[in-house]
C-alpha cells in the first residue's frame, strides 16, 4: 500500500518541483556605475593645474584640471569690458531714439550685440581649456600631470570619473525567457566575496538577444558595490512564493 502511495505521490512531487523551478530564472551580472564618463581636453595647451587626485569626490561643474590659460582670461576681460561701454551707449540711444536717425540707432544696437558675442565666444574659448566635472561622482583614473602638453586635435583620456555610490547590475538570462522577463520583477542575488542577500527591482530590459551566447540584458538599481564585482541570482516571475 505504501509503494503505491508512493508511486501516486511522485509524478506529483516531480511536477511541484518544476513548477517552483520555473517560478525563478537564474541570472548572472555585472556591476556597473549607474553613470560614468571618459574626459578629455577639446583644445590645445599645456597643464597648469590638476585640482584632484584618484578617489577625489566631485560635484557637477567642478574644474578638474586646467591648461595654462592667461591669455584668454585677459581676453575675457577686454571683452567684458567692451560689452559694459556697449551697453551703456546703446542704453543712452534707447533714451533718445525717437530724436535720432534710425541708422544711428542701429549702429549702436550692433556694437552692443556684437560686444555680446564677443565675450561670449571669448568665454568658449576659456571653457575649453577648463575640464570640469559633467555630474557629482568620484574620480576613479587619472593620467595626467601638471606640465603635460595635450592637444584637441588627438582628443586622448585623461580622467575617469563615476558616480559615487548608484550602480546598476547588467544581468544576462536566457534568451528563451524573453517573454517573462519584464520590468517591475524582483530580483534575489549575491555579489560574489559577500555572503549577504539582496533583493532589487529589474527596471529595464535591453530590446535584442546577444547572437554570440543568445543571452539578453536587464538592470538592477543599486548601490555601494565595487563596479567591475560580479555575481548571480534568481529573477522570480508574479507567482513565485
Amino acid at each position: 500500500m505504501k509503494k503505491l502511495l508512493m508511486r501516486l505521490a511522485l509524478p506529483a512531487i516531480f511536477l511541484y518541483a518544476t513548477a517552483l523551478q520555473a517560478e525563478e530564472i537564474y541570472a548572472t551580472f555585472d556591476v556597473e556605475a549607474a553613470q560614468h564618463a571618459d574626459l578629455a581636453f577639446t583644445s590645445s595647451g599645456t597643464v597648469d593645474r590638476v585640482n584632484v587626485d584618484v578617489t577625489s569626490a566631485v560635484k557637477k561643474g567642478d574644474i578638474l584640471a586646467e591648461l595654462n590659460n592667461d591669455d584668454l582670461k585677459a581676453a575675457l576681460d577686454i571683452a567684458a569690458v567692451a560689452l559694459k561701454y556697449a551697453k551703456r551707449d546703446y542704453d543712452r540711444q534707447v533714451k533718445v531714439k525717437k530724436l535720432v536717425d534710425e541708422s544711428r540707432f542701429d549702429m549702436y544696437a550692433y556694437k552692443f550685440e556684437n560686444a555680446k558675442a564677443k565675450l561670449a565666444y571669448q568665454q568658449a574659448l576659456l571653457d575649453k581649456t577648463q575640464l570640469k566635472a559633467p555630474f557629482d561622482g568620484v574620480i576613479y583614473e587619472k593620467s595626467v600631470e601638471v606640465g603635460d602638453v595635450v592637444s584637441g586635435a588627438m582628443i586622448r583620456t585623461v580622467m575617469k570619473i563615476q558616480s559615487l555610490k548608484k550602480r546598476k547590475l547588467i544581468l544576462e538570462f536566457d534568451q528563451k525567457y524573453w517573454k517573462k522577463i519584464k520590468p517591475g520583477l524582483t530580483f534575489k542575488y549575491r555579489v560574489d566575496g559577500d555572503d549577504a542577500k539582496y533583493t532589487g527591482t529589474i527596471e529595464k530590459v535591453y530590446p535584442y538577444a546577444n547572437e554570440a551566447n543568445r543571452k539578453i540584458r536587464a538592470e538592477v538599481e543599486a548601490e555601494g558595490f565595487t563596479p567591475g564585482l560580479f555575481g548571480d541570482g534568481y529573477i522570480l516571475l508574479p507567482d513565485a512564493k
